[in-house]
């Protein structure tokens, strides 16, 4: 996307969720829960593996055998097996009921919702950190543009009144003010220069945008003024905050903590097939010649008995872990009230002063237009014209504070009410 012509702030917000290193690490979180959930789901299908064993023996193991001869005498010593022996191993296993795999199955689908949640939680805090930082620098720039029209016309008022004292008409004292007001506003507007370059890398830091590439924005202030309105007649839903949806998720994964502790009691039950290739002989060279091969099936069965009650106080502090989750449930509906009557509170209050600001400008431009007339023509003042003028600007910056002021707080609301979409 270019940004040559300018970004507005969609724009803005559609780079920061495309680039922003901590979206990028959240969906990078996503796809290790995944594959954190197929390695504990692993352990639910057959297991296969292969071993091998050589022996070679340089004494072969000694027995002792009946005297089929003469059965009560002494039995016969005697050496048994061969000196080479390869046992290769094919075994396989599925478990038909394990607590762990159960557990897996169960919670799977939860651990892959906790990792959107998150995802879900950052994208919102991206939204909403580049809309203020956005909003920020569009206020400096306008402060700029108002400094320099600000400069512009005490410029004019100076050669005003240079012209007036070369002509007589006034004295000294008005061509220094109108100098010492200039060189005022000049210093102003140098100042509001140097502040916006550490805004505007704000927000490309907010977006995850390049710091060695030029960033423009459409400095929109029509659409600024569009943006102001929001209905707060909207009712407090706390199901749609992130925050109250992942609680909920880790109370989800707590109560099947418990679950897996109550089922600690059952028994673990897999079923087992081994196939062994037995080789044997006294030389090497003929190992391979003969085969004997036996297989096994059967049933493993695990039951613990007593582990020094640790299963029992396992259980019990996980639904005291339960417990404390839902107090956190109460305490975080408690938080969100308070930001949302917070934010409804500064909305209200940032748009009456909106409102007043708005007229203020209106008021004083003409109240400076008549002023300076009036100087003109000798009617009033000099100090006069240097108080209007001061007022005028003065009303124009608190305009713009207040118009910032506004939209961030209706970013605000929008974020307590759980306004804020996760995608543009």
């Amino acid at each position: 996307m270019d940004s040559s012509q300018g970004l507005t702030l969609e724009q803005c917000i559609h780079l920061a969720l495309q680039a922003q290193p901590l979206l990028k690490q959240a969906s990078i979180d996503e796809s290790i829960a995944r594959s954190t959930n197929r390695i504990n789901l692993s352990a639910g299908l057959p297991q296969v593996s292969l071993n091998a064993a050589g022996t070679h023996y340089f004494q072969l193991p000694t027995a002792f055998i009946p005297n089929t001869q003469n059965p009560g005498d002494q039995k016969i010593q005697t050496t048994t097996g061969l000196y080479n022996t390869v046992l290769p191993q094919l075994t396989g296993s599925q478990a038909l009921f394990s607590n762990d795999v159960f557990t897996a199955i169960r919670t799977s689908p939860i651990f892959n919702r906790q990792a959107s949640e998150n995802t879900r939680a950052v994208r919102i805090n991206v939204v909403s950190n580049v809309s203020n930082a956005f909003y920020e620098v569009l206020l400096s720039q306008a402060q700029i543009q108002v400094f320099s029209e600000d400069t512009a016309r005490l410029g004019k008022n100076l050669r005003d009144a240079y012209n007036q004292y070369v002509a007589g008409i006034v004295d000294k004292v008005d061509f220094k003010r109108a100098s010492i007001s200039l060189n005022n506003s000049i210093a102003d507007l140098k100042n509001a220069a140097e502040t916006i370059q550490s805004k505007m890398a704000t927000l490309k830091q907010a977006m995850g945008f390049s710091s060695t590439k030029e960033l423009h924005l459409l400095n929109d202030t029509a659409r600024m003024m569009e943006d102001v309105a929001f209905d707060t007649s909207e009712n407090l839903d706390y199901t749609r905050r992130i925050e109250f949806q992942q609680l909920h998720t880790n109370l989800q994964l707590q109560h099947e903590t418990t679950v897996y502790y109550l089922n600690a009691f059952l028994p673990s039950i897999s079923a087992f097939y081994a196939y062994i290739p037995e080789f044997e002989n006294d030389k090497i060279s003929g190992l391979f010649g003969n085969v004997y091969p036996y297989s096994s099936f059967g049933l493993n069965l695990s039951l613990p008995i007593f582990q020094g009650f640790k299963r029992i106080e396992s259980i019990h502090r996980s639904r005291l872990q339960e417990e404390r989750l839902h107090w956190s449930e109460v305490a975080l509906q408690q938080q969100i009230y308070s930001e949302y009557e917070s934010a409804l509170t500064a909305y209200k209050s940032n748009f009456n002063s909106f409102l007043a600001m708005k007229s203020n400008v209106q008021l004083a431009t003409e109240v400076y237009e008549v002023i300076k007339l009036q100087y003109r023509e000798g009617i009033k003042q000099y100090l006069e014209v240097i108080t209007a003028e001061s007022d005028l600007r003065s009303s124009e910056i608190n305009y713009l504070n207040a118009l910032y002021h506004l939209l961030e707080s209706k970013v605000s609301l929008q974020k307590a009410l759980g306004d804020i979409p996760s995608d543009i």
